[in-house]
C-alpha cells in the first residue's frame, strides 16, 4: 500500500505514456483562498451546478475539485483549463469530450472529507475512490448485504481493533472497481472479490466468479492522509505506478 508518505511534489515535466498510471492527492481545505480561480475554469453547466450546492463547504468542495481536475487534464493534453469539455455516461462518469488531442486519456475522481484523489492513464477506464476510516456501528449490517460471502467472511474473522480499516479497506476497492467498469451500482457490489485485510495486498481474487477475469485487473491501494484510504481499479497488467501531491496553496 502506497503510504501517505509516499505522495512527493511532482516533476516540472510530466508525460503520460500507454503505461503510465498517475495518483495525485489534493488537500483541498489548503485551496479556499484559491476559490475565485477555480471558479473562473468552469464550464457554465459546472457553475449551475456549483450554485445549486445548499451548503457552502459543498460548493467549495466541487469548484475546487473540478478546477484542480481540469488543471491536471490541461496539463496532460496541453489545452487551457478552462477549455477542456466533458461528456458523461448513462450512469454520469464524466469523460473528455474527444479530440486529437484529448481521445486517450483517461481520468477518475473521488473526495471524500477535505481529501481529493485523481486517477489518469491511458486508453483504459480508471476508477477511483477514497474514504475517511471512522467508526461505522453498523459496518457489519452493510458488510452483509453489499460484499460477497467470501469478503464477509473474512471480514468477520478478524479481530474486532481491525474491521474498520478492513471494512473501508473493501469499500475503496470495490467502489474503485464499479467506476472503472462505469456502470454504476446496476453492477452488483457482491460479484466480485478483493483482498481487505489489513497489511495484505490489493488484489481482485475473483470478478463473476472467474479468476482469470480477475487476473486481467489491477488494484493498488493508498492511503493519501493519515486516517484515510483510497484505491484506484484499471483493466490489465504492468502498470508504472506514480503518486504525487498537488501543489499545496499555503
Amino acid at each position: 500500500m502506497i503510504s501517505d508518505n509516499d505522495w512527493p511534489c511532482p516533476p516540472q515535466d510530466i508525460t503520460l505514456n500507454a503505461h503510465d498510471l498517475h495518483i495525485w492527492r489534493a488537500d483541498l481545505d489548503t485551496f479556499a483562498k484559491q476559490n475565485r480561480h477555480f471558479w473562473s475554469l468552469l464550464a457554465p453547466d459546472e457553475q449551475a451546478r456549483a450554485h445549486r450546492f445548499r451548503f457552502e463547504g459543498d460548493k467549495h468542495t466541487f469548484v475546487t475539485t473540478r478546477g484542480i481536475l481540469r488543471t491536471l487534464l490541461g496539463r496532460y493534453v496541453d489545452l487551457p483549463p478552462q477549455e477542456i469539455q466533458f461528456t458523461y455516461s448513462a450512469h454520469g462518469k464524466p469523460a473528455l469530450s474527444p479530440t486529437p488531442s484529448t481521445m486517450n486519456c483517461q481520468f477518475n475522481v473521488s473526495h471524500t472529507h477535505g481529501v481529493a484523489l485523481f486517477a489518469f492513464c491511458q486508453d483504459a477506464s480508471v476508477g477511483v475512490d477514497v474514504e475517511r476510516i471512522r467508526p461505522l456501528p453498523d459496518a457489519p449490517q452493510i458488510a452483509s448485504r453489499f460484499f460477497s460471502p467470501t469478503e464477509n467472511q473474512s471480514f468477520l474473522a478478524l479481530p474486532a481493533a481491525q474491521r474498520n480499516k478492513a471494512f473501508f479497506n473493501c469499500w475503496t476497492r470495490k467502489e474503485a472497481f464499479i467506476k472503472a467498469v462505469g456502470e454504476g451500482l446496476s453492477y452488483p457490489l457482491d460479484a466480485f472479490n478483493v483482498t481487505l485485510e489489513p497489511g495484505q495486498p490489493a488484489r481482485f481474487l475473483q470478478i463473476r466468479g472467474s479468476a482469470a477475469q480477475a487476473a486481467n485487473w489491477s488494484l493498488f491501494a493508498f492511503s493519501p492522509a493519515p486516517g484515510y484510504v483510497g484505491a484506484t481499479a484499471v483493466p490489465r497488467q504492468n502498470w508504472r505506478l506514480s503518486t504525487w501531491s498537488y501543489p499545496s496553496a499555503r
